[in-house]
């Protein structure tokens, strides 16, 4: 009888610590706090995830307690939002109901950052804290060392939550640049001219408004890699028309190709002080693995390909044909 009720109490602890683990809120380390769980992740995964986030100390005793409520394959993927203080057992919940509000929010490729903020301003789903501040004091806000911002926010569809805020955003847009153009910049290949990763950035965007066909991308950015090489003006209309700002009216003109601006690289030797865009994924590895070629000039086909040259007559000639 003795061990009957020994046995009893330790059950009966046991069943206290578990509904005290259950029950007892848990106050994210700040407020509101952003999550996100993705697709197919495993329940330990997310636990995992949980843990990162702050919501749970012992990540083993939750995946035991979802198992138990068999939960184990039911957690929906999405970004959630807490702006109070849950429970184990409401924050199960919230994954397995799905109880995320979300919304995309597309960066595409080749966007400047004025095209940026435009979008993050127009949507209805997150809270505009950048509304009123300058450029300069948005990279502050988000943590980042550059005062410019041009070309420094990932292209990529981004889940938000209703209500987060668009500094939340592009502080995980601008952190996922700086992560792919690391990782771009480590396996680029040897004896490019390039002396940093920013300048690699500002080449990549150069290549991404120059592409009209992706698969020109690495010979565009051979082109111009080469031409860094020989000192040669790099002469490209992309840096000629972001230099020209709100005052270029679609149509470039001889005038605006021999105004000297900081951006015209008909006037101006080397790459242009920043980016002139955001560049994807793809113009990255263009601009550090450039094809192997000696070509110098290059002229649009019309068809969205480009033409490539190895010398001015070649060049000329393909001028004549696709131009005139």
């Amino acid at each position: 009888m003795g061990k009957f009720k020994a046995l009893l109490l330790v059950l009966v602890l046991l069943a206290g610590g578990v509904l005290y683990y259950v029950y007892t809120p848990v106050t994210p380390p700040s407020l509101p706090l952003e999550f996100s769980l993705n697709q197919g992740s495993s329940l330990t995964a997310v636990a995992r995830k949980l843990e990162q986030a702050g919501l749970l100390e012992h990540p083993r005793l939750f995946v035991l307690f979802a198992r138990l409520l068999g939960h184990a394959g039911q957690i929906k993927a999405g970004v959630y939002l807490l702006d109070h203080a849950v429970s184990k057992k409401e924050l199960l919940e919230l994954i397995v109901q799905g109880s995320a509000s979300k919304s995309q929010v597309k960066i595409i490729e080749g966007w400047n950052f004025r095209q940026l903020r435009s979008t993050l301003d127009a949507s209805p789903n997150l809270r505009h804290d950048t509304l009123n501040l300058s450029d300069s004091e948005i990279m502050q806000r988000i943590g980042a060392s550059e005062m410019h911002p041009e070309g420094l926010f990932f292209p990529e569809t981004y889940f938000v939550a209703a209500g987060s805020s668009d500094l939340a955003l592009l502080k995980s847009a601008y952190r996922l640049m700086q992560k792919r153009l690391d990782e771009a910049w480590q396996a680029r290949n040897p004896d490019l001219p390039l002396a940093t990763p920013y300048q690699a950035l500002i080449l990549a965007s150069i290549v991404e408004k120059e592409t009209g066909t992706p698969g020109d991308r690495p010979m565009i950015a051979a082109v111009f890699l080469n031409r860094l090489r020989t000192h040669m003006l790099l002469q490209t209309d992309p840096t000629v028309i972001y230099g020209l700002g709100l005052s270029f009216d679609g149509n470039l003109r001889r005038r605006d190709l021999i105004a000297d601006t900081s951006y015209n690289t008909y006037t101006r030797s080397g790459l242009p002080p920043t980016p002139i865009a955001m560049p994807g994924r793809a113009s990255l590895d263009a601009a550090l693995h450039p094809a192997v070629t000696d070509a110098l000039y290059f002229v649009a086909r019309g068809d969205g390909s480009s033409k490539f040259s190895g010398n001015l007559d070649e060049h000329n000639r393909a001028v004549n044909q696709y131009q005139k």
